[in-house]
């Protein structure tokens, strides 16, 4: 694969929102815009997020799953992995739920009078959200209970509950898969090695591998791996040769040339799709950007890219922009 973008955050953007400049929906907004929801009380977009045990953490930002101009309603919503898993989660001392349910179902009432007269779909978003926020006072908490899984479960994916690690948060997305969330995204902070690359990069490779091909392996034992579709992407590649002369080496980030993988879903089994230059430097065998990563993926969840569309500013906005990209036929089953 190639991208447009050369460093960190323009490159967050333009992998999760098909732009550079922020302000556009997430992948994961537009799924769930398109798509809507097959759970009642858990959202249908979450995010979770790790940090490796290295010295290289980049920020993240809270626009990779921004609903951009979708309505707010399809942003995605964190859990956390420590303290309340969502902000507000659990209700002050002295509240009930059922004085809790009361408090929500009158100011509902008032927000459909106001909705009446304005037709503003914030409002609508607001009604939606209260119910939603409500439902998962209860649902997160069992949700988020990973000690129920068993301790074959806990050791296939190699994770301990309640240490906030990627395997932890791999096996929280088979959980809400189970439970009906539409679009998962996990995020695995610490991959900058500008240096240290000797003694970083195998803590990262340690950290994510065995957590993925536990998922993978928990999926088909359920019988869900076929109707899943995992994407395991970082934002850019990095350089071939090594970086600096001095002291631990490391690579810089690299646009022309980047290795991603997928799986489920309708992808074929054991191919290796496109090449690069002998160097690694860039790539020359089916070349494929992000838009058309982006296609692909929206047509195996039976989205036509380049008819999914909104009205924004007057013009018809898209994920997959105006630039002619393309389905990946020859990755699919």
């Amino acid at each position: 694969m190639t991208t447009d973008a050369i460093n960190h955050d323009p490159a967050h953007m333009f992998m999760n929102t098909g732009a550079q400049i922020a302000g556009r929906p997430s992948m994961g907004a537009w799924v769930t815009y398109g798509l809507g929801s097959e759970s009642s009380d858990l959202p249908a977009f979450v995010v979770a997020v790790s940090t490796g045990k290295g010295r290289t953490p980049q920020p993240i930002a809270q626009r990779q799953w921004s609903s951009g101009f979708l309505p707010s309603r399809f942003q995605g919503v964190q859990l956390r992995s420590q303290g309340d898993p969502v902000l507000y989660l659990t209700s002050p001392n002295g509240v009930t739920r059922e004085r809790q349910g009361a408090d929500v179902a009158a100011i509902n009432v008032l927000n459909k009078q106001r909705n009446a007269l304005a037709d503003d779909p914030e409002i609508a978003t607001r009604i939606a959200q209260y119910e939603m926020a409500f439902q998962m006072q209860m649902s997160v908490p069992e949700l988020m209970d990973i000690k129920k899984e068993g301790q074959k479960t806990l050791d296939l994916y190699g994770c301990t509950p309640g240490d906030g690690s990627f395997a932890s948060n791999c096996l929280l997305a088979r959980r809400l898969a189970e439970r009906g969330t539409r679009f998962i995204q996990l995020y695995h902070r610490d991959w900058d090695h500008h240096s240290l690359l000797h003694e970083e990069l195998p803590l990262r490779a340690k950290e994510v591998d065995r957590a993925c091909a536990a998922l993978i392996t928990d999926l088909k034992q359920r019988g869900m791996f076929d109707d899943t579709l995992i994407v395991f992407a970082g934002e850019f590649g990095r350089t071939p040769m090594a970086q600096g002369n001095k002291g631990p080496v490391g690579r810089d980030h690299h646009n022309k040339a980047m290795s991603i993988w997928l799986a489920g879903a309708g992808v074929k089994r054991g191919l290796v799709y496109g090449s690069t230059d002998d160097l690694g430097y860039a790539a020359q065998e089916n070349v494929t950007t992000v838009h058309d990563l982006h296609a692909t993926m929206l047509h195996q969840l039976g989205i036509q890219h380049d008819a999914f569309s909104f009205k924004f500013q007057g013009l018809d906005a898209r994920l997959t922009g105006v630039e002619g990209a393309k389905v990946i036929k020859d990755i699919l089953v």
